[in-house]
C-alpha cells in the first residue's frame, strides 16, 4: 500500500465523518450542540483540504468557518432560545427539494471537471505554470500560494482581509446593541415587577 492509497482512504475517511456532522446538525434541536458542530464541520472541511494539497483554502476555512464564525454564532445564541423550534413537515420538504436540486446540479458538473492530479489541468498548466517559475527568481517566499497571496495578489488579500474584518465588526455591534437593549428591558421588567410587590403590600398595610 503506496503513499496515494492512504491519502485516498483518508479523503474517505474525512468525508465519512463529515456526512456524520452533517447529518447530526440536521437533527439536533439544541442550539449550542449546532453551533460545536458546525465548528468541527469546517475543522473536518479544513483537514480536507489539506489533504487536497489546498493549505491555503484549509487555512481559510479553519480560521472563518472554525474561529471567527463560531464566536459569532455563540454571541447570536446568547439573544435567542437555547432550544430551536419545531419546524413544518413542508420546510423539510422545500429544504430537500433544494438540497436535491443543489446536488443534482453538481453531479451533472462533475464530469466537466479535470481529473484530480491531471498535470494538464487549468490549475497546472497556463498562468499557474508561470507563478511557478517566476516565483523563486522574483519573489523570497519558498512556498507558491504565499507567494500569489501576499505578494502577486496582495491588495486582493488585503481587500478579503478588510471585507471579513468588517462583516465581523459589524456584526459584533450589532449583538452588542442587542445585549445592552435586552439588559435594558430586564431591568424595566424587574422595575415593574418590584412596584408591582410594593404597591400589593400598601394594599394589605
Amino acid at each position: 500500500m503506496d503513499h496515494s492509497d492512504l491519502t485516498q482512504y483518508l479523503d474517505y475517511a474525512l468525508i465519512a465523518m463529515l456526512l456524520a456532522v452533517g447529518f447530526a446538525i440536521v437533527r439536533l434541536r439544541n442550539l449550542f450542540a449546532v453551533v460545536m458542530l458546525t465548528g468541527v464541520y469546517s475543522l473536518l472541511s479544513a483537514a480536507w483540504f489539506v489533504s487536497l494539497d489546498a493549505v491555503d483554502v484549509a487555512f481559510t476555512e479553519a480560521a472563518v468557518g472554525a474561529g471567527i464564525s463560531t464566536v459569532l454564532m455563540l454571541g447570536a445564541m446568547l439573544l435567542t432560545a437555547r432550544e430551536s423550534e419545531p419546524a413544518g413537515a413542508r420546510r423539510h420538504w422545500a429544504a430537500l427539494a433544494v438540497v436535491v436540486a443543489a446536488g443534482a446540479a453538481l453531479f451533472f458538473a462533475i464530469p466537466d471537471m479535470p481529473v484530480y492530479g491531471d498535470p494538464n489541468s487549468p490549475a497546472n498548466s497556463y498562468v499557474g505554470m508561470d507563478y511557478m517559475t517566476s516565483t523563486p527568481n522574483e519573489i523570497a517566499v519558498p512556498n507558491v500560494v504565499t507567494a500569489v497571496l501576499a505578494s502577486y495578489r496582495g491588495y486582493d488579500t488585503f481587500g478579503e482581509t478588510v471585507v471579513i474584518f468588517t462583516a465581523a465588526l459589524g456584526v459584533m455591534l450589532l449583538l452588542g446593541f442587542g445585549t445592552g437593549r435586552r439588559e435594558e428591558e430586564d431591568d424595566a421588567a424587574a422595575g415593574k415587577a418590584r412596584t408591582g410587590k410594593a404597591a400589593k403590600t400598601e394594599d394589605k398595610a
